[in-house]
């Protein structure tokens, strides 16, 4: 008799579909090519996780492997998105499951992701939308991964560029239907040359620092550190499998705030 009890215990959410639901966490990845990832994918890039997707280039939800992107065939490289999935991952309850959101498209200026521009063949801010209106359907979007800026740090163009910014974020978050949504602004790297660009660089990067001191649920990470390709533009893996970490902790910590 206690053998049947069991029995029945074990078998009924299988039959009656009471099993436990996931609750699905979204993040959108946008900005250029340091967020559409440019480093070596190596082996343990490509190890999935059961619990982690992201929606392909034919709007179908999938296991998340690297490379994420896929708007630049023959430029395509490693990004940050499931190094910053496995760390939230770590850190959230084993309910959750994560779902990536790839709209990076490398070169793309933030002119042209406030018009709605069509750049490398993609019109940036309609794909965009309409993966975000897919994405809902599927769960929560919990926030926006943005690195960009390096088309925009030029001495004609860095004096603007915050009250775009500003004005994309409230964009997102608008279509979002969000208007405390978390987003993250990555730093440009520390490495660049020639020294005018290096400069340039800097001076994005106060920018960015000052757009997240007018919003509480804007929150900078820090590029300190991360080595570069021979291009002296864009982080290499190993900077971008870090950079995903350092998304992941900053998110938590506006996470906790809401």
């Amino acid at each position: 008799m206690f053998k049947k009890v069991i029995f029945i215990f074990l078998i009924f959410p299988l039959i009656f579909g009471c099993s436990q639901k996931k609750e699905k966490w979204i993040f959108v990845l946008a900005g250029q090519s340091n967020m559409a990832g440019r480093g070596i994918v190596a082996p343990q890039d490509t190890i999935s996780d059961p619990s982690i997707f992201t929606l392909t280039k034919e709007m179908k939800l999938a296991i998340a492997k690297e490379p994420l992107h896929f708007y630049e065939p023959n430029l395509t490289g490693l990004d940050c998105g499931l190094s910053f999935a496995k760390e939230l991952r770590s850190q959230i309850p084993t309910n959750i499951e994560i779902v990536l959101i790839p709209c990076a498209v490398g070169g793309s200026s933030i002119d042209q992701w406030l018009n709605d521009s069509s750049h490398r063949n993609v019109k940036l801010y309609s794909n965009f939308k309409s993966r975000i209106t897919y994405a809902k359907s599927l769960g929560t979007i919990k926030g926006i991964l943005w690195h960009q800026g390096e088309s925009d740090a030029h001495l004609k163009k860095l004096p603007v560029y915050q009250a775009q910014l500003e004005k994309l974020i409230e964009k997102f978050r608008k279509d979002i239907g969000n208007d405390r949504l978390p987003i993250l602004l990555g730093e440009l790297g520390d490495y660049a040359e020639p020294e005018e660009r290096n400069s340039n660089w800097k001076t994005m990067n106060q920018i960015l620092y000052n757009t997240t001191e007018n919003d509480e649920n804007l929150i900078l990470v820090s590029s300190k550190g991360l080595q570069c390709n021979p291009d002296k533009i864009h982080f290499n893996a190993e900077a971008q499998r870090d950079l995903g970490k350092r998304y992941a902790k900053q998110f938590l910590i506006l996470n906790k705030k809401q």
